[in-house]
């Protein structure tokens, strides 16, 4: 009491005294480390005043008592000018938040870390089993503009089922920044493995998981700029990109990529954005991917007076490969719907996609000459983020997908359902 008494009073050095001399009795006293750290902390020593709010967190009951040393961790860390630090600590302070203040309040103090911390990460993880892992098609038969062609597809191009894992990890670092600008460097690794069921394994003998394995990491530098009055909120960016494809325990391809985007803010929180990018594959496994690819993109993105929020994007490309089963035109569009609101523990979002791509010399077998292939899809989707069950700010999603692609080339008809577990972050 009277080393609380002494912090209350300005009297930094005679409560750091006293909470020494306690925690020479007990030192794994919780309230006697915290006091020392609130100490240290009006004392200007942030390093020694972390330390012991970490200590007081080790030893506190979980609730409130691991909530107050969580938060002058925070605090003291951002003392420190180490940013990265404070929001690990925030993270640990929202697992004991006990009501929905508390969460708004740390989901604010968390995104100003974000904005002033040089340095970003991302890391999502996703499992989910499928009736068609590798992209296969629905039947065996050859069929080529309603015509059967010689043989029948081989066992493993047929749609096999199991589970996909993946995880995608991405960081990046601030270079520079002012009020008006900022250049960042990042690096991205996507890993992707799937484990068929019995069944494929049965279907398929020589087949194995490694077979459809893959793995992509890149480098890129980015510059982005405001464009247009300041109070709009307009923006422009340019970013280049080197990287690597890597599938079934070989090098697929490498890339290097230049793109460019211009985003509007609109009226009431509305956003429109188009982007441009030209990318070109080299030192490829096959000749299908030796290709340069032109890519035009828009977004548009409206906020409802219900709080539900209505996306609509558009993706075009256009790949020119040194095989024509590598050149081809596609556009995709996509559309879905947030719910602003739960419905009971669950926030709901879904999608639906359409997709058209054109090949106008594609080769399917040795017995024909080549001609114009066209695939035509679509596939939706509904996701449930489960925000109420979440642990250290992150919360499981369910995602479940189905689509069908239907092609005048029998091999690229084909069909998936999918259900999908993954992690995603409250704030």
């Amino acid at each position: 009491i009277v080393a609380v008494q002494a912090l209350r009073e300005g009297r930094p050095e005679f409560a750091r005294q006293l909470a020494i001399g306690l925690l020479k009795a007990n030192s794994r006293d919780p309230l006697a480390h915290y006091v020392l750290a609130s100490a240290y902390d009006q004392m200007n020593q942030p390093t020694l005043g972390r330390i012991s709010a970490a200590r007081a967190y080790r030893f506190a009951n979980a609730g409130q008592d691991r909530f107050r040393a969580a938060q002058l961790a925070a605090r003291l860390a951002y003392a420190e000018d180490r940013p990265t630090l404070a929001q690990i600590w925030l993270r640990r302070t929202a697992i004991h938040t006990s009501s929905e203040q508390d969460e708004k309040l740390l989901a604010q103090d968390y995104q100003a870390l974000r904005r002033v911390n040089p340095w970003s990460f991302s890391l999502r993880g996703d499992l989910r089993p499928s009736s068609n892992v590798n992209n296969g098609a629905d039947s065996a038969r050859n069929i080529i503009d309603g015509v059967p062609d010689y043989g029948n597809h081989s066992a493993s191009s047929l749609a096999l089922a199991g589970t996909i894992g993946s995880l995608d990890i991405a960081t990046s670092y601030r270079l520079r920044a002012n009020r008006t600008s900022a250049t960042t460097f990042g690096a991205r690794a996507y890993i992707q493995r799937v484990h068929l069921s019995d069944s494929p394994r049965r279907q398929a003998a020589n087949v194995t998981n490694s077979n459809f394995a893959s793995t992509y990491g890149e480098l890129s530098l980015r510059h982005i700029f405001a464009v247009g009055p300041e109070d709009k909120g307009g923006s422009a960016g340019i970013d280049l990109t080197v990287g690597e494809s890597w599938y079934a325990g070989q090098r697929n391809y490498r890339l290097g990529r230049i793109g460019g985007e211009r985003t509007w803010r609109l009226a009431s929180g509305n956003l429109l954005r188009l982007n441009a990018s030209f990318e070109k594959r080299f030192k490829s496994r096959f000749r299908t991917n030796d290709a340069e690819v032109l890519g035009l993109g828009a977004l548009y993105r409206r906020k409802l007076a219900n709080g539900d929020g209505l996306t609509f994007s558009l993706a075009l490309r256009d790949s020119k490969a040194q095989s024509g089963n590598g050149t081809y035109k596609a556009a995709t569009l996509h559309s879905s719907y947030a719910f602003g609101r739960s419905i009971g523990p669950i926030k709901f979002s879904a999608g639906l996609g359409l997709g058209y791509s054109d090949y106008p010399a594609y080769l399917g077998s040795a017995t024909i000459l080549r001609r114009p292939r066209e695939d035509k899809s679509i596939y939706g989707d509904v996701t449930m983020f489960f925000e109420d069950f979440d642990y250290a700010g992150f919360a499981p999603t369910l995602r479940l997908r189905a689509g069908r692609k239907s092609s005048n080339f029998s091999r690229f008809t084909t069909r998936e359902f999918s259900v999908s577990l993954g992690i995603q972050s409250k704030f």
